[in-house]
Order: structure tokens, then C-alpha cells, then sequence
């Protein structure tokens, strides 16, 4: 046991890869990797661009890139574009025309990859930021968990490791330690809805003004690719699977509610790996099969093989 009563066997567990986060062919770019997370957190930051931070830069992403590349599911395939697009080691800062266009899963989990290369624990988490809004609306986002010897698991942002982007957002703290009450992971989420009275429209993708891809169904969603991720499965936002008996913006079924109301206390706070694993391998409305349903934003819905079959 750790000096926090978690079992050794669970960091162990999350200081290897997956099959998503394995840097596989690409691995040499990691050799000059410095054991320190904050600064591997930096070097995701100069590699990658979020799709929604040209302006930020003053730059403008082809289409090819802002269309294509938050497509690509394994970081062996995500190093491939990053070098294709400038060689240098990945401790060189990218011009935005070098980068990676992603989004935030693509942060978080190239800072899981250096982690686990570095023997440091880590996972993602999906939940909700309030970090990007003004008005403090909680906003679809993916960051790390990482394990820190003195402190236990801590929650860190790779996007908001470069100061100057940083300063345009309402951030008033550490990016390598953050605040659990301005990032509420999905199982965090549901329960503030459901039992502390959060208005779910509130939590989302964007306002319900927006679209309709918020409140209970789209928190829902998000518990889903919790459970997965702290299994190792780090699929795409836009991979579904299992329980959904409706679309988007629709009220979810009694059925569902109760699955996520059984489900969202094992991925929240003090998070038990033997109950994670236990729910992942026993529900079959939530554990990942070998094919899924891709709704990519801008590719459209397709049915994707994953690379291997999920361990059972």
C-alpha cells in the first residue's frame, strides 16, 4: 500500500501504456524526455494547437488539419504528424503552422504518454472546466491525473501550460494542481446535478443556446469515457457505445439515470481501481467493444475498428 491506502498495483497499472497512449515506432522521440511533469506538460504545449485557439495565435489552420488530424486515435500516429511537420526533437517549440491541431483528449493524453514513460502514473479524466468561461459555465474538457509521491493524484491542464495563451482565460491557479471544484471530473458532474440540485444546463459542450449537446444525456456520455479512460481505453470524444436510448439534447431514460446514479460514485473522489475495473468488466451498456461509433464533427458517422481487442 502507498502512504494514501492506494494499492501499489494500481499506480502500476497507470505508469504503463495502453494501446492509445504507446508511443510504439515513434518511441525515440522520448529520449530526451525530462522526468519532470510540468515541464513535459510545456512540451505538449509548443507541440500541440487546439482547434479553436488560432485567433489566440494569430493563425488560421487549413482545413485538411483542422478537419483531420483530432481524428487520430493513438499518439504514435499523433508523433507521425508532429514530426512529418517539423523533425526536431519534441523539446523544440513549434510555430502554430508546425502543430498538432487537436483538442483537448490530444493534450491530455500526450502528457499521459511522457508520464508513463517516465514512470510517473498517470491518467486522463473526462469532465467539465469552468476555467474557459467567464460566466463559470462547466465546459466538455479532458485533463491528466498524475501521481505526485507527496500529494497523491492531482489534476493537471497541459493546455494551460504556455503563460501567455493561459492569460486569456479566468485562471488563477497552478496548471500541474488543479482545483477540483473548477474541474469536476463526469462522475462529480452527475452528482452535483442530480443530488446537489446543478442546473445541467450548465454543463456541457457549449450553452443550450448553442446546440444541443448538454445537460444530463451529454454528462452521461462523459462518464462513460471516464470509466473507460481510468480502464486505459482513451478513446475520441465522439466514440459511442453501450447505453443511449436517445439523441442529443433529448431526456435521457429512467434506465440510463439509473446506470449513471449506480455508476457515477465509483469515478468520483477517492477512486477505487478494483471497483473501476470490476464495473468496466461487468456492465455491458459501458465497457468498450472492439468496433464503435465515431461521430466526428467534421467527417461525419462512421463505425471504427479499434486498433486491438479490449482486454477483458
Amino acid at each position: 500500500m502507498t502512504p494514501f491506502g492506494r494499492p501499489v498495483v494500481s499506480l502500476s497499472f497507470h505508469a504503463t501504456q495502453s494501446v492509445f497512449s504507446a508511443p510504439g515506432e515513434m518511441a525515440s522521440l522520448y529520449d530526451d524526455a525530462p522526468p519532470d511533469p510540468a515541464r513535459l506538460a510545456r512540451i505538449v504545449r509548443d507541440v500541440m494547437i487546439h482547434r479553436l485557439e488560432g485567433e489566440l495565435f494569430g493563425h488560421v489552420h487549413p482545413t485538411d488539419r483542422l478537419h483531420g488530424d483530432a481524428e487520430s486515435r493513438y499518439i504514435d500516429d499523433i508523433l507521425r504528424i508532429v514530426v512529418d511537420r517539423n523533425p526536431a526533437p519534441l523539446t523544440v517549440r513549434r510555430d502554430p503552422g508546425d502543430r498538432f491541431v487537436g483538442i483537448c483528449r490530444d493534450f491530455a493524453l500526450l502528457h499521459v504518454s511522457l508520464l508513463r514513460h517516465v514512470g510517473v502514473p498517470a491518467r486522463i479524466r473526462s469532465g467539465f472546466a469552468d476555467y474557459f468561461s467567464p460566466s463559470g459555465f462547466h465546459g466538455d474538457h479532458v485533463v491528466t491525473e498524475y501521481w505526485d509521491e507527496a500529494r497523491g493524484w492531482l489534476l493537471a491542464d497541459a493546455q494551460l501550460a504556455d503563460p501567455e495563451i493561459t492569460a486569456n482565460w479566468p485562471v488563477d491557479f497552478d496548471f500541474m494542481d488543479v482545483p477540483r471544484d473548477r474541474f469536476l471530473v463526469a462522475g462529480e458532474a452527475w452528482r452535483a446535478i442530480r443530488e446537489g440540485g446543478a442546473d445541467e444546463k450548465r454543463f456541457g459542450l457549449h450553452a443550450p443556446e448553442e446546440g444541443p449537446f448538454f445537460g444530463e444525456r451529454f454528462v452521461a456520455g462523459n462518464i462513460r469515457l471516464d470509466l473507460a479512460a481510468l480502464n486505459k481505453v482513451e478513446t475520441l470524444l465522439w466514440d459511442v457505445w453501450g447505453a443511449d436510448d436517445g439523441e442529443p439534447g433529448t431526456p435521457l431514460s429512467d434506465g440510463v439515470r439509473e446506470i449513471c446514479d449506480r455508476v457515477a460514485p465509483v469515478v468520483s473522489g477517492e477512486v477505487s481501481m478494483e471497483a473501476v475495473r470490476r464495473v468496466f468488466a461487468a456492465e455491458e451498456g459501458l465497457r468498450t467493444p472492439r468496433t464503435v461509433t465515431s461521430y466526428a464533427p467534421f467527417l461525419g458517422k462512421s463505425l471504427v475498428e479499434l486498433r486491438q481487442a479490449i482486454r477483458r
